[in-house]
């Protein structure tokens, strides 16, 4: 396996940039290696600070390389911001051959046209998800190919992003000496590694609550129907109690992850935690109880700014079987799905990476779990880019497939 393909995701994320490189196991994937840094050249997702983004990719990518022993050369890279938008639309298409097959060149023609939606100059599309296609006004089909029909309807979610935050994640990942093969929307990688098919089936929520972005993603009938981003994360809880305890950030950041507690009923108010001071100030103890009041209003708020974004597109309650599920390195704080169970009136769970191998002990926990995704997401893209990209007689050779399958 030392000279076999290789599958490297890139985690640019606002607090932390993790590397996670992995090579194929079967029909899965086996993680090889691992390597995060600190990220201090991002805000709420966007690069706002070109020089420090590329260093910390380097040193993440570069201890990711030397647990794997292997060069990282290409990546895919995540990407998450404020500024992505998804929209729903439909295309429609005649199929006009005498037997009416529907076939593969129908199914790319008919998404083509679902992509025919006014995009302003300065977005870019990300994603075409197909949710589900309409043959002859028969709808809830998944894949038409092979079917006959004289009409093909697709039903997509197009996910765009502001060019030049994409423009800027790339030229980060290409100065620190890497090609990007696709930039993949978060919670669409972190969903590959925390969801399960039968959640997607059913109806199921992804919240990825990062230090700077709250990733949404609504799956039902196994296809994506809403993705949003809030900007909103874990680090305004931290600021909140900087600012209220009157304590530096990075204490603040430490008291939140030993001693918080998002579910104020959830704590007992005998209980003190020591909260270090500033200006040479002594420290002093509060009560953990005062804390967790502190943490639980801005974590209802994201909560309510989520429960918002789900019942956007018509998803209530009675279609999520699958509840929701919340990952992210913020949702390890304490009493987090108590909360959420609350606010959304659905079962809630603590999603980690899950359907790999190699390093478990470090990667099963929901920190790493958009990582994870975007390796299995260039593991499973894998296939279609071999075809693409092999020999020059393979390549003539599809040529020549389509272009007579156009004509018949």
């Amino acid at each position: 396996m030392a000279d076999g393909p290789i599958y490297a995701g890139l985690d640019i994320g606002t607090t932390k940039i993790t590397a996670i490189v992995a090579e194929a196991d079967g029909d899965a994937i086996r993680i090889i290696g691992v390597g995060s840094a600190p990220s201090d050249g991002l805000k709420r997702g966007v690069v706002v600070n070109l020089e420090r983004t590329v260093r910390s990719i380097q040193h993440a990518v570069q201890e990711a390389e030397r647990i794997a022993g292997r060069s990282v050369k290409s990546v895919s890279a995540g990407i998450a911001g404020d500024h992505i938008r998804g929209i729903n639309s439909r295309g429609v298409i005649a199929v006009s051959r005498k037997d009416s097959e529907i076939r593969a060149v129908d199914v790319a023609r008919v998404v083509e046209a679902a992509k025919a939606v006014a995009i302003p100059a300065d977005r870019e599309i990300l994603h075409v998800l197909p949710q589900q296609y309409v043959v002859d006004d028969q709808d809830g089909i998944r894949d038409p190919t092979g079917m006959s029909g004289v009409r093909l309807e697709a039903e997509v979610h197009i996910i765009t992003g502001a060019a030049s935050a994409c423009r800027n994640v790339l030229r980060a990942a290409e100065r620190a000496g890497l090609q990007v093969d696709e930039l993949v929307l978060e919670p669409l990688a972190s969903a590959a590694a925390v969801l399960r098919p039968d959640e997607k089936d059913l109806g199921v929520a992804i919240l990825d609550i990062g230090g700077g972005t709250t990733d949404i993603a609504v799956f039902y009938e196994g296809s994506v129907r809403h993705t949003a981003v809030i900007g909103l994360g874990g680090a305004n809880v931290t600021n909140d109690l900087a600012i209220g305890l009157r304590t530096p950030v990075e204490r603040a950041e430490q008291l939140k992850l030993d001693a918080g507690c998002a579910l104020t009923s959830m704590v007992r108010p005998d209980e003190t935690v020591r909260v270090p001071s500033v200006g040479g100030r002594p420290d002093r103890d509060i009560s953990r109880h005062m804390l967790a009041m502190m943490i639980e209003p801005r974590v209802e708020e994201i909560f309510a700014h989520a429960n918002k974004e789900i019942r956007k597109n018509h998803m209530g309650a009675e279609l999520l079987g699958g509840g929701v599920v919340l990952t992210g390195g913020a949702s390890l704080l304490a009493g987090m799905t108590e909360l959420a169970e609350q606010v959304f009136d659905l079962p809630v769970r603590r999603g980690a990476p899950m359907g790999f191998s190699g390093h478990e002990e470090t990667v099963s926990d929901p920190r790493y779990a958009t990582g994870v995704g975007l390796a299995m997401y260039a593991y499973q893209n894998d296939g279609g880019r071999r075809v693409a990209d092999g020999n020059w007689m393979g390549r003539i050779g599809v040529g020549i497939r389509r272009w007579i399958e156009e004509l018949v």
